[in-house]
């Protein structure tokens, strides 16, 4: 005789219940805001090397539950700048929290060109050098950071929009 019910042993449902199979996921959220992707080589190749970084810790993510879900977000003008809280391009978040907190950002000619004025974009510091992209270990170790290392608060601050950033996107 066939038993039709699915349950964990032979006798039946009510001896041990409903086995649930269903695996809650985690969910990490990676924000990649730019100002240009088809002019400024910063945005471009942070924007592979994000994209690189994710295939390689993509199995391990997907091992341990981990959803991953990526926002590109190009910003266009004023309003998405105050509502994302952009300070410098490009930008990667990581649950809200920048990679990189320290701003630290050096002329850029292809947004110069782009907008007609003279316009920084952002530099990123890893072990001690400076870098035009993050590099490939930054980002995947700001991943695993997020993942594994416990969670930090976002601190709110006053969003002010850098003069920098109203240049540009008057263009």
């Amino acid at each position: 005789m066939e038993n039709k019910n699915k349950s964990c042993c032979s006798c039946g449902s009510a001896c041990c219940g409903e086995v649930n199979t269903k695996v809650n996921k985690r969910k990490l959220v990676i924000d990649f805001l730019y100002l240009d992707l088809t002019s400024c080589d910063r945005c471009m190749k942070t924007d592979d090397t994000l994209d690189e970084a994710l295939n390689e810790v993509k199995r391990v993510l997907e091992a341990t539950g981990i959803e991953v879900v990526v926002n590109k977000i190009n910003i266009t003008n004023e309003d998405l700048a105050k509502k994302y809280k952009f300070v410098s391009s490009p930008t990667i978040r990581i649950n809200g929290r920048d990679i990189q907190m320290d701003i630290k950002e050096s002329p850029c000619k292809a947004c110069g060109d782009l907008c007609g004025d003279d316009v920084d974009c952002r530099v990123w510091v890893y072990q001690g050098k400076e870098y035009d992209f993050p590099p490939k270990e930054m980002i995947i170790e700001s991943i695993l950071k997020a993942v594994y290392g416990g969670s930090e608060t976002v601190k709110e601050e006053e969003y002010v929009m850098p003069e920098n950033l109203k240049r540009f996107l008057m263009e």
